[in-house]
């Protein structure tokens, strides 16, 4: 089975941006934004109920299976937490640096989610928007990457965009995807699903931010186009 841990050797250091992609080779640095104070030490006001949280999700044109949640670190499970930064409801917030996704609810209030990142992301903060969203989309690697390793080439098939991954069970974007866009174009930067949800918390993929997919699935939800999204430095 094709997964983003697959893609996370070193060929994956120069994947090409665009919507075919989720590396980080033109990104274009946007204005800084601080790190909030005390990162690690955000307090939890309340905790959904896990065993319904993370049970096998219904209503999928593909399963998504339940997890074992207990074996994932419970700081990277979600959560409703106080949140000490100025970002108005409704707008997303990732904090590479404790592998933590942040969506505003109230003043003073977030959903977190546990994230895993690719080293390529710590490169990139700023302030982006989501101007596209995808149900299980189909993900296609540039060409470049594809010359460069036969053994991923044998394993694409056709898609609409090109050769690929089609959307579903083993598609390494997971089920949903969110697209980040900047200046006037895509910056090649993703938040998605995946399909190795116990890699939260770790840096496994090229540039972009995982999430569990039952996590993708609750905040895609609830994200609309033009949600502004802050990257915080490491």
């Amino acid at each position: 089975m094709l997964s983003r841990r697959s893609f996370t050797l070193s060929s994956l250091s120069l994947l090409a941006p665009g919507l075919a992609g989720c590396g980080s080779g033109s990104i274009v640095a946007l204005p800084e934004i601080s790190a909030p104070t005390g990162r690690s030490l955000t307090r939890t006001l309340a905790r959904p109920n896990y065993a319904q949280v993370y049970i096998e999700y219904p209503g999928e044109r593909f399963p998504v299976p339940a997890i074992d949640y207990a074996s994932i670190e419970p700081r990277y499970l979600r959560q409703t937490v106080e949140f000490r930064r100025a970002e108005p409801p409704g707008s997303i917030v990732v904090d590479p640096g404790s592998y933590h996704l942040y969506f505003v609810e109230s003043q003073g209030v977030a959903t977190r989610y546990g994230v895993g990142v690719g080293r390529e992301g710590f490169g990139w903060t700023g302030v982006a928007k989501i101007n596209m969203k995808r149900d299980w989309p189909d993900w296609v690697p540039p060409q470049e990457m594809i010359e460069r390793d036969p053994q991923i080439r044998a394993q694409l098939e056709p898609t609409p965009r090109g050769p690929g991954v089609r959307g579903g069970a083993k598609s390494p974007l997971g089920a949903r995807t969110l697209y980040l866009f900047g200046e006037g174009r895509d910056l090649g930067y993703r938040i998605h699903g995946t399909t190795e949800p116990y890699t939260v918390g770790t840096n496994v993929s090229s540039g972009c931010i995982r999430m569990i997919n039952q996590d993708i699935i609750h905040l895609y939800a609830r994200v609309a186009l033009g949600t502004p999204v802050t990257v915080l430095p490491v």
